[in-house]
């Protein structure tokens, strides 16, 4: 059986790859690696007085940043009139 280079698939490939292979932990270890590596991003010290609003604000963020890609990535597969 060949080895599985997980250093040569991307973020998502190597996702759906420990997902539909549970039982490999070794492609779950690499996943989580790979996160680890990412630099963190600190939003709001937990003394910080505007916490609720900044970490509220960050959630926005995110969730309008994952829409305007969910609608980029449906209108790549909308039929033109052409077709």
């Amino acid at each position: 059986m060949s080895r599985i280079n997980y250093d040569s698939m991307s973020d998502v490939e190597l996702k759906q790859y420990f997902l539909k292979h549970r039982g490999d932990r070794a492609a779950f270890q690499a996943y989580l690696d790979r996160l680890n590596q990412r630099p963190r991003r600190i939003v709001a010290s937990p003394d910080d007085p505007d916490f609720d609003e900044k970490v509220q604000a960050a959630i926005r963020q995110k969730l309008e940043a994952a829409k305007s890609s969910s609608q980029r990535a449906n209108t790549a597969f909308e039929p033109t009139d052409q077709e």
